[in-house]
């Protein structure tokens, strides 16, 4: 048999046509709202609603990819983005309680606006922090995440809006679904994928392995650390506003050190600048204490045990720093 000779189309096929991605995603898109409606109709309530609290999860977890996988800073205070919008969008809808076709179109606007707001306070945070390098940076933004819970336990009102103090917010229309939770998350996903892997998008990695050499190149690595904070943040600040009217409940503490703690873990056992890994690794973790409730009292000792095992066994993370749409495979030779 004649010896096949490889090309290099071969050997490193075409990625799929950006027309072909644009099609699947407005596709995926226009099936949200069925989807949402059949789940609403035939699906155990338990089970969309931990569906909802994955969406939520996989937005808070490649949000902050950007910023700690992608861009290599190493943020705990990622909880505190969430607040933020959590309580923009929250104590809004409390306060002017819209209904019927108006919430169609003032919740999509309170989810950006608690973006919007939520990416402000990630510049305030930014710009003077992130000159900052590693453990430097980790207590300055860890110290922001508290300084957002202790001023929410402290505020009771302002004016005619209700926060709520150390008692929380309650009575918050509900209205998240699985549209509205899952539109986000295809925005968040799409938007973040599409800047990190254009050509607009290499300082950032650039940042990521040596921040020192990305300046000597002309990189201007505070600009881009602000960048990865903010649009972190803004992503954060959504999946708040989402949080806030899943049960219609909002209490300080369910953005203390902890949930930052726990968004942290999503991105490190996914793969540090994988934003794949961190989809995977949200849905894991928000799942497997669900199924370790039977167990009781040692769920938690079980779960810490899992995680350990997972960082001994690959404390790179589930897939690292790789995408699975950009994994390309080697044609074999016929005879080799």
């Amino acid at each position: 048999m004649a010896e096949q000779t490889l090309t290099p189309t071969m050997l490193h096929p075409g990625r799929i046509p950006i027309w072909v991605a644009n099609v699947a995603i407005l596709i995926l898109i226009a099936i949200l709202w069925p989807l949402s409606n059949a789940f609403d109709k035939y699906l155990d309530p338990y089970f969309l609603d931990l569906l909802i609290h994955i969406g939520i999860a996989i937005i808070l977890a490649v949000s902050l990819n950007l910023i700690n996988g992608i861009t290599g800073q190493f943020s705990l205070g990622h909880a505190g983005f969430m607040a933020v919008g959590a309580y923009t969008g929250g104590v809004l809808l409390k306060h002017y309680s819209p209904q019927g076709a108006q919430l169609l179109v003032v919740f999509p606007a309170l989810m950006i606006l608690g973006g919007v707001v939520a990416g402000a306070a990630g510049v305030i945070v930014g710009v003077p922090t992130l000159r900052l390098r590693g453990d430097y940076l980790a207590i300055a933004t860890l110290g922001f995440g508290q300084i957002i819970t202790v001023i929410l336990n402290q505020i009771d009102s302002v004016g005619s809006f209700e926060f709520g103090g150390s008692a929380g917010l309650h009575n918050i229309p509900i209205v998240t679904n699985f549209f509205w939770t899952y539109l986000a998350v295809v925005i968040c996903v799409v938007t973040i994928a599409r800047l990190v892997y254009s050509q607009k998008g290499r300082p950032f990695f650039a940042v990521r392995e040596d921040e020192i050499a990305a300046a000597a190149m002309g990189v201007d690595t505070t600009f881009y650390k602000v960048a990865a904070f903010v649009i972190g943040a803004f992503f954060a600040g959504m999946a708040g506003v989402l949080s806030a009217t899943v049960s219609g409940n909002l209490d300080p503490a369910g953005f203390n050190f902890v949930k930052s703690i726990e968004i942290v873990m999503m991105v490190v056992i996914g793969g540090s600048g994988s934003i794949t890994g961190s989809i995977f690794a949200a849905a894991i973790l928000t799942l497997l204490p669900e199924y370790l409730r039977g167990l009781e009292s040692w769920r938690l000792v079980i779960y810490a045990l899992l995680l350990i095992v997972m960082m001994l066994l690959r404390p790179e993370g589930v897939l690292g720093n790789r995408e699975l749409w950009r994994t390309r495979r080697k044609l074999l030779v016929p005879g080799r």
